[in-house]
This record gives structure tokens, C-alpha cells and sequence, in this order.
């Protein structure tokens, strides 16, 4: 049967709508070529840790111990350094995150990070270019066979030239959205950083707390053998003692007195590190050293739940970014295969004179497209999909050791503040017990009913005590400080806002 062809408007706006669905299709193919992100499965519990996880630490007599109650499934509502209720660290720990070079060298990543968003998103827009020109040329009449003679003149041109890569292969998309997700990994980077240095900034202050507490305690330790060593010489030039004694007495102060350069060596490469995380020389007198009593044990710690430190601890979420470039780069890769399409269009003018430059007859135009198509390139583009992959598989097995050694570190923090309270228990016996026993040697001494050895060998017995209360405290500190920073510290989700996001994201 015979039909009508339909009218040229009919058919005009069906080609139309053809080549628009065409392009449409095109542009969106890119997607298809990179993979879509699926994270590996890491094989993990419901906790952190084999056996039950722990709901307390530092449960028992005597009652002045702190204990530490865990919360699970909670999160902090405040920088987790406030957590040991210091005035003074968190001056520092501020003053750290604005001096420190680790930070500011972040910062400046994530900041050329962000400019390579917007250079990569630049390609989807024409680029406009004017030239302006004007010379000045003599000819020699050589060029003419020397039958005639060379000529002088000027020549004066303007012209505007616009270039445009339509994305019908989507490399640009990718390249796009590659750039986008080194900037996201850029920014967990810096709050990675930022992490690590409260982290190592407050574990130093408490090095520098227990170096100090435990010098002091061995200086009165010391100080008490030296006046136990004197009154034994003394018993023995009496002849009450043998010369036995004194030996084993001297050699006993000089084993205490060995203790006490190490204990200086290591308050003052403490006091050097917390003077270079705030960005100050070592030489610097104006970082002192805290106390003990400068921190509150935090008595409450939340403990995020593994889905969420998963998905909100910095130095996963940089290895999902990661991830995320690398299946961009994968697809770039596989969009090699296809040509390239290029459109130029170009206008001006160009006169011998600056009179004529404006006249009809001096206007100039060009306009053009061009497509390259890969044939033969000796397996180059084949290696360079391989390469894609394989790098993806690197980045892949970054994922599952990063998520893996995450959880270790929580399960580590959390199995060694439950001892740390149990030997903090321990130690708070025995340093009581010992505390007795010097009352009751100082009474005695009082009443003349024994000599000054019982009272100065009690002194001794507590001093040395006190120098192993002050290390389980401060590693109790230390090891609430490792449960914070294997955390997260302060897990927030990331922000979607335009901080978040400096350029608009593209579909």
C-alpha cells in the first residue's frame, strides 16, 4: 500500500530528536565504561574483639580507682581531646592544628585538589581565545626567482577562535568525576592528619606528665637509699652490721641512681616532640611539661559501632575514594578504544592597514571538526586497561588491610584499658599497703621504740611504687588516647555542603 512520506517539517524535527537522543546516548556511555564502586567484604564480627567485648574497666577495691564504662553505639558531641577536661591541652592542641607543617601541607594538597576540580571541569565548556596581532615584513626577491623585486608591508589581524570537545565518550565525565574523588580523599586526608597529630600532641603531653611524675618519684627513692646508706656505714663503723651490708646498700643506690638518666632522657625528647607538633623549635622554653593532675581519666568513652567507623573513620574513607578514582581510571582507559571528536570555529579580520582592518572585504572565519580514531598502537591501549586494573586491585587490598587494621586497633585500645584498670586495681593495693606500712614505721620511729632503717626502707618500698602508679596511669591515658584516635575521635558524617563541595557537581 501506498503511504505518504510525511512533510520536511515532520521529518526535520524527527532527525532532530534523533541526533539529540543519539547524543544523549553517547554522552551517558561513559558511565557505563567505568565499573560501578562496590566495596570489598572484609571479614569481621559484630565487635571489635573474640571474646565478649568489655563494658567497664577498673572495677574494684579500693573505690577511689576510676572506672571506665564503654558505651556502644554512641558518639562523641565534642573534639574527643575534651574528653581529660584540660584547659591547657586543648590551648595546645588548637594551637597545634594552626602551626603544625603535617596540617598545613595537607591543606595545601587539598587545596591544589580543589583546583583540579575546577581545571577538570573546565573541558565542558567551550574554550573562547582572542588574538591580537600586527607586523611588519620585507620580502626578499628571491622568493620571486630575483624577477622581482621584494616588498615591504604590514599586517594587522584580530580574531576570536572557540574550541569545544563534545563528551560523547564520556572521557571527560570521567576524568571529572576522577578529579572529584582525589579531592574527597584529599579532605579525609587532612582529617586524618589532623587526627594523628591530637592523637601523637596528647600522647605526648602525657609522656611528659609520666616522665615527670616518675623522675620525682625516684628522687625521693634515691634520696631516702642515700640516707639509708649513711646510717648503715655508720652501724657499721659501731659494728653493729657487717661490711656485707654497706655493699649490698651501695649497690642497691647505684642500680636506683642508674634509673634516673633514662628517666631525663626521656621528659626531654618528650618535652622536644610536644615543642615540633606545635611547631615550635625543640629549643624552645616556652613548652612546659604537664602533670598528672592535669588530666581527668575520662570516665565515659563512646564507642562507635564498626558500621560507622566503616564508614566514617578519615583514613577509610580515603581508601574508598581511592577506590573510586581507580574505577574512573578504568574507565578512561576502556574510552581510549573510541575516537575523539574535536569542533573549532574561528573569526577575525586581517588588513595590510589599520584603515582597512575594519572593511568587509578584511573579515576571515574557519570553521571545522575533526575525529581521531585509535587503529593500531602496538597493545598500548590493551596494557593501559590492564594497568587500570591492576591498580584497582591494589587500591582494593589498601581498603580491606586499612578496615582490618582499624578494627585491630579498637579491639587492642579496648582489650588494654580493660587490663589497665585491672592493674591499676592491683597497683592501688599495694601502694596503700605500703603507705600503711610507712605510717606505722614512722611511728614507731617516733616512739624510739625502732631505729630510722625500718622507716627509710618503708620510703623506699613506697617511692618505687608510686613510679609504677604513675606509668599505669599514664598508660591508661595513653591507651584512652589510642581508643580515640582508632575511633575516629569526633565521627561526623561528611558535610554536603558547598565547604564540602567548592564546584558544582556535574550529572
Amino acid at each position: 500500500m501506498f503511504r505518504p512520506a510525511p512533510p520536511a517539517g515532520v521529518r526535520r524535527g524527527f532527525a532532530v530528536g534523533y541526533a539529540a537522543w543519539l547524543c544523549a546516548a553517547l554522552s551517558l556511555s561513559g558511565c557505563q565504561f567505568a565499573p560501578p564502586l562496590r566495596t570489598p567484604s572484609v571479614p569481621t564480627r559484630r565487635g571489635y574483639t573474640a571474646a565478649a567485648a568489655p563494658r567497664t574497666a577498673g572495677i574494684g577495691a579500693p573505690a577511689r580507682i576510676p572506672a571506665q564504662r564503654f558505651v556502644y553505639g554512641a558518639l562523641l558531641e565534642h573534639p574527643w581531646w575534651r574528653a581529660f577536661r584540660s584547659p591547657r591541652l586543648d590551648a595546645l592542641v588548637k594551637e597545634a592544628f594552626r602551626h603544625s607543617p603535617t596540617v598545613a601541607a595537607a591543606e595545601a594538597e587539598l587545596r591544589v585538589a580543589r583546583a583540579n576540580v575546577q581545571i577538570s571541569q573546565s573541558v565542558f565548556y567551550p574554550q573562547v581565545g582572542l588574538d591580537l596581532g600586527a607586523s611588519r615584513t620585507k620580502n626578499s626577491s628571491a622568493n620571486f626567482g630575483g624577477r622581482l623585486r621584494g616588498s615591504t608591508f604590514s599586517l594587522y589581524s584580530g580574531s576570536v577562535a572557540v574550541s569545544y570537545y563534545p563528551d560523547f565518550f564520556g572521557i571527560n565525565q570521567l576524568m571529572y568525576r576522577g578529579s572529584e574523588a582525589q579531592m574527597h580523599a584529599q579532605q579525609d586526608a587532612l582529617a586524618a592528619a589532623r587526627l594523628t597529630l591530637a592523637g601523637n600532641l596528647v600522647d605526648a603531653a602525657i609522656g611528659t606528665a609520666e616522665a615527670a611524675a616518675e623522675l620525682n618519684a625516684s628522687l625521693a627513692a634515691v634520696t631516702a637509699e642515700r640516707r639509708l646508706l649513711r646510717y648503715t656505714e655508720a652501724q657499721y663503723r659501731g659494728g653493729s652490721v657487717n661490711y656485707a651490708s654497706v655493699l649490698a646498700q651501695r649497690g642497691q643506690l647505684a642500680m636506683s641512681e642508674s634509673q634516673l638518666p633514662p628517666l631525663r632522657q626521656q621528659l626531654a625528647a618528650y618535652r622536644h616532640l610536644l615543642a615540633v607538633l606545635l611547631g615550635r623549635s625543640p629549643s624552645d622554653r616556652r613548652v612546659r611539661i604537664f602533670t598528672l593532675r592535669d588530666f581527668t581519666l575520662p570516665r565515659r568513652i563512646p564507642v562507635a559501632l564498626p558500621s560507622t567507623l566503616l564508614r566514617e573513620r578519615p583514613d577509610i574513607r580515603s581508601a574508598v575514594e581511592q577506590m573510586r578514582y581507580a574505577l574512573t581510571e578504568i574507565g578512561i582507559a576502556k574510552a581510549q578504544f573510541f575516537p575523539l571528536v574535536t569542533l573549532t570555529a574561528a573569526g577575525g579580520l586581517s588588513a595590510l592597514t589599520p584603515g582597512k582592518l575594519f572593511d568587509g572585504s578584511s573579515s576571515i572565519w574557519s570553521i571545522g571538526g575533526s575525529l581521531a580514531q585509535p587503529l593500531f598502537e602496538g597493545g598500548k591501549l590493551r596494557a593501559q586497561e590492564r594497568s587500570a586494573y591492576a591498580a584497582y586491585a591494589d587500591v582494593r587490598a589498601v581498603y580491606r588491610s586499612t578496615v582490618l587494621g582499624a578494627f585491630q586497633q579498637v579491639a587492642d585500645a579496648l582489650r588494654a584499658l580493660q587490663h589497665d584498670g585491672a592493674a591499676a586495681r592491683d597497683q592501688s593495693r599495694l601502694t596503700h599497703a605500703l603507705a600503711a606500712q610507712v605510717r606505722q614505721a614512722a611511728a614507731g620511729y617516733r616512739s624510739g621504740a625502732t631505729d630510722v632503717s625500718p622507716l627509710l626502707a618503708a620510703k623506699i618500698a613506697y617511692e618505687n611504687a608510686r613510679v609504677t602508679s604513675a606509668a599505669i596511669t599514664a598508660v591508661r591515658l595513653q591507651d584512652t588516647t589510642a581508643l580515640f584516635v582508632a575511633l575516629g575521635g569526633d565521627l561526623r558524617p561528611r558535610p554536603t555542603g558547598a565547604a564540602d563541595q567548592p564546584t558544582r557537581r556535574r550529572p
